[in-house]
């Protein structure tokens, strides 16, 4: 693997370090996946490990190597929400939009955040820090509404619980 790659992997969390486009490396990433079945989903999922991302430029490779069409890559790309287009932010917060979070306040939750950030779900927050996705279940439903804050798993999740977490996490990392 290249030395770029593996700097980008810090312990499964690429938003932690950007990397640069660079279809050479994309080429290496996506060649071993190319001779398996089902491999398309193993190399989007490579792509977006090293990468942080799937960028567009990718599309060309990706269908090269699968003797599919840019479009065919495109959907099944489209088709699965943790696909990103666009690098995300140096942490990534996902707000459970599903029944059970939605039925404890979820709505409210996810309302607060947007609010509290000032972006959208399925944006970055202007000064890059914080990428605001949405989750069909985390799998935590006893303890609803849910968020993850980089990959770290938070049930119960207040208004007022969220805002001391980002607070935590300004102070230490930010």
């Amino acid at each position: 693997m290249p030395e770029k790659t593996k700097t980008a992997i810090l312990s499964d969390k690429p938003h932690l370090k950007k990397v640069e486009w660079d279809a050479q490396e994309a080429q290496q990433i996506i060649a071993p996946y190319a001779r398996l079945k089902g491999g398309l989903m193993e190399a989007l999922h490579a792509l977006q490990h090293a990468f942080g991302y799937i960028p567009a430029e990718s599309y060309d490779l990706l269908a090269d190597a699968f003797n599919l069409s840019r479009a065919e890559v495109y959907g099944v790309k489209s088709f699965y929400h943790n696909f990103r287009d666009n690098p995300p932010g140096r942490h990534v917060i996902r707000v459970c939009q599903a029944e059970s979070c939605q039925a404890t306040g979820g709505r409210a939750l996810t309302e607060h955040v947007q609010h509290l950030l000032g972006v959208k779900l399925g944006e970055t927050t202007r000064d890059g820090h914080y990428t605001l996705e949405e989750v069909y279940c985390l799998g935590n439903c006893a303890v609803s509404p849910n968020i993850t804050l980089d990959g770290r798993l938070h049930g119960r999740m207040s208004a007022a619980r969220f805002d001391a977490l980002l607070q935590t996490k300004r102070a230490a990392h930010d």
